[in-house]
């Protein structure tokens, strides 16, 4: 493709493009030359999930890889110990370097479900920023005002009230910034929240010498609940490693008025598909169900294939609206006392992450035994006989007796 009609397809569901013309150069050199642009994008590896929010931008970067080009990830395991300071209140806990690295791999792993790996090279940036000296890192400090990082929105907010920052996070943006030296980055991608580090980037780029990166911006997905930013934190994503049936059931759960965006961002319909979606969903002639179950086959076959896709519409069916059992139910053994607590068994068959997600689960009637709910975080299990545990809609366990006192394990 000629340069214009490769700013077309790169301009698709982009929030900002900054500066589009220094873009249009970049890439009718890269026609002329033959040499593909380098994309930068940087991971934050303190949280080595991958969900659907993080896919909206892998999912550009693929287009730029299917257009000819290369993308660059730099799995930030040195800037991980600082801790992004970006949306947050407060100075975040730092991470070891085994600890940032070791998601890193996990993180890689989950993103070559959308790249492709033969076009992608990834980098750590320890790999520069470790090896900095003092008068290297003064250097680089002194190439930005405390002014200009004061001019992010939520360095001000903690400023003016009066939440302590410390310098090392006003580190975290300019070490951003020199990895797009490091790597020549001629544009580098993210979500809205990181409009600012990339900005940086730009300006520590040409005060190095060196041609500055355009930037691009893409929208943040808010999650299952349709409020917040999609988050496992939060308990409102869906991840790109689920099983088809955890996938569809949790699209699902999408709220009516989500439906056209994740059409847009999590599939990459087309405007058109998206126009009309949203505009049958408006007049009525589309019921939000059918346009939900839709949705949910096209992520489920994005990741998993449309053999996949189907199978989970038709468990979904059976579980769901025939509520019939899952064709396959999980056994677990529980090696604890006679009567356990509810709480306790969700936490050692795994169906919730901690004792307070448990409670929380009974408490907003999402949990059952046998198909009934329980009402009280203190109710007890009777396991004279096996059990069928549930824990929301998508998660099913059989609880057996276990033969010992020993701690429980999956049978």
């Amino acid at each position: 493709m000629n340069a214009k009609e490769q700013l077309e397809i790169i301009q698709q569901n982009v929030v900002d493009l900054l500066p589009a013309d220094e873009l249009l150069r970049k890439l009718e050199k890269s026609v002329s030359t033959g040499k593909p642009l380098t994309i930068k994008l940087g991971l934050d590896p303190s949280r080595p999930d991958i969900h659907l929010g993080h896919a909206v931008v892998l999912n550009k970067l693929r287009q730029f890889q299917d257009l000819g080009h290369n993308v660059v990830l730099i799995i930030g395991d040195f800037t991980a110990m600082i801790g992004d300071p970006t949306g947050k209140s407060k100075t975040r806990p730092a991470l070891t370097l085994q600890e940032t690295r070791e998601n890193g791999k996990t993180y890689v792993a989950q993103a070559s479900v959308v790249l492709d790996a033969a076009k992608t090279t990834v980098r750590y940036n320890s790999e520069w920023l470790d090896k900095m000296s003092f008068s290297e890192v003064i250097a680089l400090s002194a190439k930005y005002t405390v002014a200009q990082l004061l001019e992010r929105d939520d360095f001000t907010k903690r400023y003016q009230g009066g939440e302590p920052i410390s310098v090392h996070e006003f580190l975290y943006p300019l070490s951003q910034a020199y990895d797009s030296v490091a790597i020549d980055s001629d544009i580098e991608i993210g979500g809205t929240d990181q409009k600012f580090n990339l900005l940086v980037g730009r300006e520590i780029m040409r005060s190095y010498g060196k041609e500055p990166q355009c930037i691009l911006t893409m929208p943040l997905l808010e999650g299952t609940d349709g409020v917040e930013k999609m988050s496992k934190s939060l308990n409102n994503y869906i991840a790109v490693l689920d099983s088809p049936r955890e996938m569809f059931g949790k699209t699902m759960s999408v709220p009516d008025t989500m439906i056209a965006k994740y059409l847009q961002y999590a599939c990459y319909e087309s405007p058109a598909v998206v126009t009309q979606v949203a505009a049958d969903l408006v007049s009525g002639t589309l019921h939000p169900r059918n346009a939900k179950v839709d949705l949910a086959k096209k992520i489920v076959a994005r990741y998993h294939g449309q053999q996949a896709a189907d199978e989970a519409f038709a468990e979904f069916e059976r579980v769901f609206v025939k509520k019939d059992l899952p064709d396959e139910i999980p056994d677990f053994a529980y090696h604890g006392a006679d009567t356990p607590l509810v709480v306790d068994v969700l936490m050692a068959a795994g169906l919730v992450s901690s004792k307070s997600d448990a409670r929380r689960l009974i408490q907003g009637g999402g949990a059952q035994v046998d198909g009934v709910k329980v009402s009280d975080i203190s109710q007890t299990l009777d396991l004279t006989e096996p059990r069928i545990l549930r824990a929301g809609k998508l998660k099913f366990k059989r609880i057996v007796r276990g033969n010992s006192s020993e701690d429980s394990s999956n049978t």
